[in-house]
């Protein structure tokens, strides 16, 4: 149901009315009721759904890495990876929102397993950026011109998904799962440990391991060794997992930022939390919820990470305009930095440099639900002139310099949707916990799951 509805509702019941059989006294004026909770998140849906269809890439149907409201044909054919993953889980979204019919999101996902089926890959990994015309790599930098590792985990565990709800579907939508199974058992997780006990993030055929950049926690990496452990056709060892990952058991914290436990630490560093976003990347599908190692208990790590977060814009120890419980959330995205240029900027409580992102807050609606109901109701109820756009909340704003930019990142619009999903019906931590091989790769890195029984 729309925002609007109950206001149409009103006023036709209004127009309607005869006036000779009103009673002579004068009623009270009908009070409009804000819209529900529900309505709210399902508008905010319905927005970011619109980056990864009416936006997306006529030919691949992958996702742009950007849009640009002033300029649509900025940066056009670019492509990205991961949020070409994440824009999966919005067409699930979408045909489960009733947004679009089940047709024609098995149609846009069949175009672009096809187009991933003959791009550039690189021991079965995709690299970070492709042209969505042809699926050539596009640098992301000078020397990474071939796999990312974790962009191609991210996808993963979109194709994943896709597998799982269509597998049992009828004779298109199983060859639709069949191709989201063949390409996700094409990565050669096993080929970027260089043979060490550690993943690494790049390879290239111009440079090999040349970047040299491991992948240790905690960051947005997890999801990468779940799916290495997980892979029946190249899978890693939980050594790998064990030393390279949790550093033999120095990935633990004993610090508390905000009096709250910061559990494990952050991006190598024991005294703060990072960007929101590691609170989101693997848990669009890894259902944190009642899920432990030997290291952390996985909803009391994300949920402290957001009240972390929470607490310090509401306590605003740097005293920037605007920012309170209802208007919060630090995470990367587009920045202003302290001269006045632009960029981006991986923003934290310990990186605060006055920029808001709304992917931060709405997306951690399955640990902060009041906090993130807050946020949204301002955005919409208040800001919704100012911050919202073409594709839903823009990426980012600083109300201290009078700054925002009307602009969207695939991998800011496409955690949104999802993450609401699962707070609502859980549907993408079902799809992923429950596929067997996740459930065994886990089981092998030595995680339980109260919550799916292993």
């Amino acid at each position: 149901m729309k925002i609007i509805s109950l206001y149409c509702m009103l006023l036709l019941i209004s127009c309607s009315s005869d006036d000779t059989e009103r009673n002579e006294t004068v009623s009270e004026p009908l009070e409009l009721q804000p819209a529900s909770d529900s309505e709210l998140m399902q508008r905010v849906q319905e927005d970011v759904f619109k980056y990864f269809w009416d936006y997306t890439h006529p030919i691949s149907k992958l996702s742009r890495e950007r849009l640009h409201e002033n300029d649509l044909s900025f940066d056009a054919n670019t492509v990205t990876t991961g949020g070409s993953g994440f824009g999966f889980l919005n067409i699930l979204m979408g045909i489960e929102q009733n947004i679009i019919s089940r047709a024609a999101g098995i149609s846009h996902l069949l175009t672009a397993l096809n187009f991933l089926e003959n791009a550039d890959r690189f021991h079965g990994a995709w690299p970070h950026w492709m042209d969505g015309t042809n699926g050539s790599v596009i640098p992301f930098s000078s020397m990474d011109k071939g796999a990312d590792l974790i962009e191609t985990a991210l996808l993963c565990q979109g194709l994943i998904c896709i597998r799982e709800y269509f597998k049992n579907g009828n004779a298109e939508e199983q060859q639709l799962a069949q191709k989201a199974d063949a390409l996700w058992k094409g990565v050669e997780w096993d080929w970027f440990t260089q043979g060490e006990n550690l993943l690494y993030w790049h390879w290239s055929p111009d440079y090999n391991f040349e970047i040299n950049l491991p992948i240790v926690g905690y960051n947005e990496g997890l999801i990468a060794y779940v799916l290495a452990a997980a892979s029946p056709t190249h899978p890693i060892d939980a050594a790998v997992y064990h030393q390279g990952w949790a550093q033999n058991g120095t990935i633990r914290s004993e610090v508390q930022q905000y009096t709250i436990p910061l559990i494990l630490n952050h991006g190598g560093v024991n005294d703060h939390v990072g960007p929101l976003f590691w609170a989101h990347y693997s848990y669009l599908t890894l259902d944190p919820r009642g899920l432990t190692d030997q290291y952390a208990n996985y909803w009391d790590l994300v949920r402290n990470h957001t009240q972390i977060v929470l607490e310090h814009c509401t306590r605003n120890p740097n005293d920037f305009l605007a920012y309170s419980d209802k208007n919060w959330g630090l995470t990367a995205s587009y920045s202003r930095n302290a001269d006045g240029s632009t960029g981006y900027s991986d923003h934290s409580p310990t990186n605060d440099q006055g920029v808001i992102s709304p992917t931060a807050a709405l997306s951690s609606f399955p640990y902060t639900p009041e906090a993130s109901m807050r946020y949204l109701r301002y955005l919409y109820e208040e800001k919704q002139e100012d911050y919202i756009g073409i594709a839903g909340p823009i990426d980012a704003y600083a109300p201290q310099f009078q700054w925002k930019t009307q602009r969207y990142l695939a991998i800011d619009q496409g955690t949104i949707g999802p993450m609401i999903e699962n707070h609502n019906t859980q549907l993408f931590w079902n799809l992923f916990m429950n596929a067997p091989e996740i459930r065994s790769g886990l089981v092998t890195l030595g995680f339980t799951s109260t919550q799916h029984g292993f």
